[in-house]
Formats: structure tokens, sequence, C-alpha cells
């Protein structure tokens, strides 16, 4: 464990709880993606398949253990709290993010770390993670009003990914030595997609305006 490593598993964890506060505090998930989060259960699911094979540390457990708990508990409260539900953008979260699990698979068996299911798997959550932002991004250029909890935690996100990429250059300096190319460059791709939105999130709180993305 290192700074950098610290600071984006608490940066991700930040995200989650402004996520959660928003929804439980206003009782209203206008401006997530439902198809998002669903895609981060896929994630968490098939990543953390060894949490109960597999002891590592206490911290690390508890952290796979947060991420399942509270990426399934945001789903439900989208998809099956009576006030919560009401106010999910159906009509503009239409990405078809079932392309996006599929494309994933594909290219984990085509590109795994090792030929094990499990390996594939972790794979697949790797490729899909890199992606699963989409359908939020599209959902907030669609949406005229971005709230200021929304694009917070979005900004959270990607903060949460720059911070591993610099986690990672780190430990090839000073513990590895070797290039892990399929969390490299998935996560340089998760980063890239968010240039666009830090550019625009930045400059509106530089400048105190609303949060509004281009179309």
């Amino acid at each position: 464990m290192n700074l950098f490593r610290l600071a984006g598993d608490m940066t991700h964890l930040l995200s989650i709880v402004v996520l959660l506060l928003k929804i439980r505090t206003t009782k209203s998930c206008t401006g997530i993606s439902l198809k998002t989060q669903e895609l981060y259960v896929i994630v968490f699911l098939t990543r953390y398949l060894d949490l109960f094979t597999r002891y590592l540390s206490f911290y690390n457990s508890a952290m796979k253990v947060f991420f399942l708990g509270t990426s399934m508990a945001i789903v439900w409260y989208m998809r099956y709290h009576k006030v919560v539900k009401q106010t999910y953008n159906k009509d503009e979260d239409t990405f078809r993010h079932y392309f996006l699990v599929l494309a994933s698979f594909v290219l984990a068996i085509l590109i795994p770390r090792a030929f094990t299911m499990t390996e594939i798997l972790w794979t697949a959550s790797i490729y899909l993670e890199a992606v699963a932002i989409l359908p939020q991004l599209v959902l907030l250029q669609r949406s005229s009003n971005i709230d200021n909890l929304t694009g917070t935690y979005v900004f959270l996100l990607g903060a949460y990914r720059a911070l591993y990429l610099v986690n990672w250059i780190y430990r090839f300096f000073t513990e590895l030595h070797k290039v892990r190319w399929i969390p490299w460059v998935s996560g340089l791709l998760q980063t890239a997609l968010y240039a666009d939105f830090f550019y625009y999130y930045i400059k509106s709180w530089k400048n105190h305006e609303k949060l509004k993305l281009p179309a």
C-alpha cells in the first residue's frame, strides 16, 4: 500500500458516499444513470469472486464488501424504492449497455490475463470498468441541469482512476519493474473518457457557474 493507492481508494469510497448521500437525502436519482450502476455491479461481482476464498487483509476484504454492497444498494434504490425510482431519467438513460458487457467478455476471452475462468472474469471486469462510465456521461450530456452532488460524484470517480494510474507508475519504479498491460491500458482509456468532463467541471467551478456539458 502506498499513498497514491490509498488516496485512490479513499476517493473511490468518497464518490460512492456522495452518491448515496444524494439519493438518501434528496430521495432523488435525477441525473444518475442506472445503466452505469448496473455495470458497476457486474464489475464488482466478477472481480471479487475470491472474497470468501482468498484472504489478503481486513482492509482488502472490507473494501470489497463495501463496493459490492453499495453498488447493489444503489441499483435497488433506483429500481425499487417507491419515491426514488419515480425520479429516474429513463427516457434519457438509453445507452445500450449490454453491448459493453458483451464486448468486455469477448475481449477477456481473446486477451485474458490467464486462461482460467476466474482470470477471464477478472479481466472482463477490468475491461468493463474502463467503459462503465459511458452511459453516465451520455446522460449528463442530455441533461440540461446537472446538480452539484451528481457532478461531484462523477468527478471523484474520474479522480480515483487518475490516482490509480499514478499508483501504477509509482509501483513500476519502486516495486514491480514490469508493465501490466491489461489494467494499464484499460485505466488510461477510462481516465481519457473523463477528460472532457474534467475540463467543464473545473471550468464551471472556477467561474461559479452551473455545470453543463456540450451535446
